[in-house]
């Protein structure tokens, strides 16, 4: 993939600014991001992608060393910028009913994947093939009967439009036998990309991690 050829900010698409902050998002929740991965995760053209990231190489608020991209701490002001814009554009009372919703999905979510990962007090170790795939059964329940909400909460917030195709695709890599996809941390695992739409949410809402626990709300 290209990367790091320049492009003046006039040249790029309309939505720019949302472009930009879904890469300043994702290199955020991320930490590191190789730019070979931004189509998959952002649902981009590659060629778009190469050229939002070499933009934002460009205006300083990323810097690309070796075959990893990451904010700057300019970037992460004008992230703060752009993150505090949309939440000034979003219905707050919708999207807090939506996230009530949410909180509800995401106690079984984190059932489901401590039962994926431990087993009887210990690591699980995958060694029971049946135990596993009753774990999986659960998790398909689970994205069942969350995705009707996932698509309202895009219809709230548009920008968010690439995570149902992220978890439509860990679900089917979990189906092909990538197990890993349920919830290793380093690729769009399943619990990856919802650990990445929680704090979306959270953020959206002008909350933190913390009040979240103080809350008593699954974290």
């Amino acid at each position: 993939m290209r990367s790091g050829f320049p492009m003046a900010r006039t040249s790029m698409p309309q939505d720019a600014d949302e472009l930009q902050l879904s890469l300043l998002q994702l290199l955020r929740l991320k930490g590191r991001v190789k730019p070979d991965d931004l189509p998959g995760s952002l649902r981009r053209p590659e060629d778009v992608c190469a050229a939002l990231l070499a933009s934002a190489v460009t205006d300083g608020f990323c810097v690309q060393k070796g075959t990893s991209a990451r904010l700057t701490p300019q970037g992460r002001e004008r992230l703060a910028a752009l993150l505090a814009a949309e939440r000034d554009r979003v219905d707050q009372q919708r999207l807090a009913g939506l996230y009530d919703e949410f909180d509800r999905h995401n106690t079984d979510c984190k059932a489901i994947i401590t039962a994926w990962q431990m087993r009887d007090g210990g690591p699980n170790d995958h060694a029971d093939a049946d135990y596993d795939a009753g774990v999986i059964a659960k998790l398909d329940a689970l994205h069942e009967r969350f995705t009707p909400l996932l698509d309202r909460i895009v219809a709230e917030v548009p920008r968010l439009a690439h995570y149902p195709t992220r978890f439509a695709d860990a679900m089917a890599r979990i189906h092909s036998g990538e197990h890993a996809y349920v919830a290793r941390p380093a690729i769009d695992s399943y619990h990856t990309v919802w650990f990445e739409l929680h704090e979306e949410l959270i953020g959206l809402l002008g909350r933190t991690r913390a009040d979240e626990a103080a809350a008593g709300r699954a974290v």
